[in-house]
């Protein structure tokens, strides 16, 4: 802002929710609709929690913490507010434009910031002195340091020339994001997927990337002392290759598939145990039962529909997978990784075997951080010590289930859950959940 000068305007909690309400109107096409316009506003401390205030301007407001959990803050203007400590989770930022922004602090867990724009950036006004004088709400614009990105969206963001030092991505996605020249000291990246991200010339010193996605990321010219990077997901095969090129792979699945189909009589059982099978890419509605894989590579693998009757896939890294609608009754999933896995609609309920047995499915220790569970067969299934945090569970079926010393962080139940259980012993955030 160029030529005139900038003044604050306090805003109390009733006016900023008749802006709010207005501007809800105007979304939706009713009668006294306005656009909220926020720009210079002092709005600390407030609660805008839940609120629809898409393409709305905050240019320039100081936001420190204000309470945006929850609310819808898709293509907004944010260009160089302050937002220090306020609470952003589970917030939608689609699109909005956050440069120059100071998020020192800021809770941004499970934010949606899809295509956000966190790039450097400014405001300038008209100085007798100076000629122009930017203001600055701390030390720099820009910064996102400290702040909590823990499961967040951000992937296709644009971050060239952030500050984020000391900043957590823990468990984040920032596939295709733009890191440049960004100052990421110290920052937590556990967990997180990287896949495709420009970090070209970023300072990555003492930055932990352990467990992390890496693929096709680009980290030339970066400053990387102290990095660790144990047990990140690269583009080089992370297991022995189970046939000599993907070719040679697709025809052992194929053997495996007729032997299913003949009940042993054609085909041959194959064995996966410490594979890399990224390169397969789909397995979608193929027969898979009985697969012998564990602690197989299948990160990002389209497994929708697929027949996994008693498989064994302990240990198997399944995150970004695809396996809704897949028959997993009876499999074995113990301490399988499934963050942001798809599991819409799946059965992970029990196999009925001769005589009326029945073989439960276990996720025993499995990690299913921020996975899609919605409408998700889940009767019976040993899912003792595993981590649902942030998961969606909207429909699931977990009558006798075991969810002994489970992980609920975050996580909105389906009615009369606990109920529906044989055991919740120890289970961490049930009530909160």
């Amino acid at each position: 802002m160029i030529g005139k000068t900038i003044t604050y305007e306090r805003l109390s909690q009733e006016e900023a929710d008749r802006a709010c309400d207005r501007h809800e109107k105007l979304l939706s096409g009713q009668m006294g609709g306005a656009r909220a316009n926020f720009a210079y506003k002092v709005m600390q401390g407030l609660d805008l929690s839940g609120r629809n205030l898409t393409d709305a301007d905050f240019s320039g407001a100081i936001l420190q913490a204000t309470n945006f959990s929850r609310a819808n803050l898709s293509s907004a203007n944010l260009f160089a507010t302050d937002l220090r400590r306020s609470n952003l989770s589970g917030a939608v930022l689609r699109r909005a434009d956050l440069r120059g922004a100071v998020l020192r602090g800021a809770n941004l867990t499970g934010a949606d910031l899809y295509q956000a724009d966190l790039r450097e950036g400014a405001i300038a006004q008209v100085d007798r002195e100076k000629g122009l004088a930017v203001i600055r709400h701390e030390q720099r614009p820009g910064e996102v340091a400290d702040a909590n990105f823990t499961g967040a969206n951000l992937a296709n963001s644009k971050m060239t020339g952030a500050v984020a030092q000391r900043a957590d991505f823990s468990d984040a996605v920032l596939i295709g994001a733009r890191l440049q020249r960004a100052n990421l000291r110290g920052a937590r990246f556990p967990g997180a997927n990287l896949e495709g991200a420009d970090l070209s010339g970023s300072d990555l010193t003492d930055a932990d990337l352990s467990n992390s996605v890496l693929i096709g990321a680009k980290l030339d010219m970066c400053k990387t002392q102290g990095m660790n990077t144990e047990g990140a997901l690269t583009d080089k095969p992370a297991g022995p290759a189970p046939g000599a090129d993907m070719a040679e792979t697709a025809m052992l699945l194929k053997a495996h598939a007729l032997w299913c189909e003949t009940g042993g009589k054609q085909g041959k059982p194959s064995l996966f145990n410490g594979c890399d099978l990224r390169g397969l890419k789909s397995l979608a509605r193929r027969n898979l039962t009985a697969l012998q894989a564990k602690g197989a590579i299948l990160y990002g693998v389209d497994l929708e529909g697929a027949a996994l009757q008693g498989a064994k896939l302990e240990g198997a890294d399944l995150r970004m997978a695809c396996l809704r609608g897949a028959d997993l009754r009876g499999a074995d999933l113990s301490g399988a990784q499934l963050n942001n896995a798809d599991l819409r609609g799946a059965q992970l309920g029990p196999l009925i075997l001769p005589n009326d047995r029945l073989l439960a499915a276990s996720l025993a220790g499995a990690v299913l951080r921020y996975c899609d569970l919605s409408g998700t067969d889940m009767r019976n299934v040993n899912a003792t010590g595993a981590d649902f945090s942030h998961s969606s569970m909207h429909g699931l079926d977990a009558r006798r289930a075991i969810f002994a010393r489970a992980c609920l962080t975050g996580v909105g139940l389906p009615p009369n859950f606990r109920e529906q259980l044989a055991d919740a012993t120890g289970a961490i955030d049930m009530s909160a959940a």
